[in-house]
């Protein structure tokens, strides 16, 4: 076989009829300032745990939209549940009641 220097990669299509939205429709029911939010990104830049470990609360609100539930669990261990991202968002989302809403649906729906 002839090396060419690249790898093949996973496939990365989304099929939403498979993909699991139970951890979503938890999230919507416990914290439902979370369908105010806008997606303007004030969250992710003053993270303190996105500048040293690469969590990005936006790709967990994406992923969770999707019914990609692994992918979630990953970035959710990453945050320090600080607050900042409370204290910039414009729409009064509830970040830290929010990933403990994930956390506990997780656990919750295995």
């Amino acid at each position: 076989m002839v090396d060419f220097g690249y790898t093949a990669h996973y496939d990365r299509q989304i099929d939403f009829d498979r993909n699991d939205k139970r951890v979503l429709e938890h999230l919507k029911q416990h914290e439902p300032s979370v369908l105010t939010c806008i997606a303007c990104g004030g969250c992710t830049a003053t993270c303190t745990a996105g500048h040293f470990t690469g969590f990005n609360i936006r790709l967990v609100q994406t992923l969770l939209r999707r019914g990609e539930i692994e992918p979630v669990k990953q970035e959710i261990g990453k945050c320090m549940l600080c607050g900042k991202c409370q204290l910039v968002c414009p729409r009064g989302v509830h970040m830290r009641n929010m990933i403990l809403a994930i956390q506990t649906a997780i656990t919750k729906l295995k």
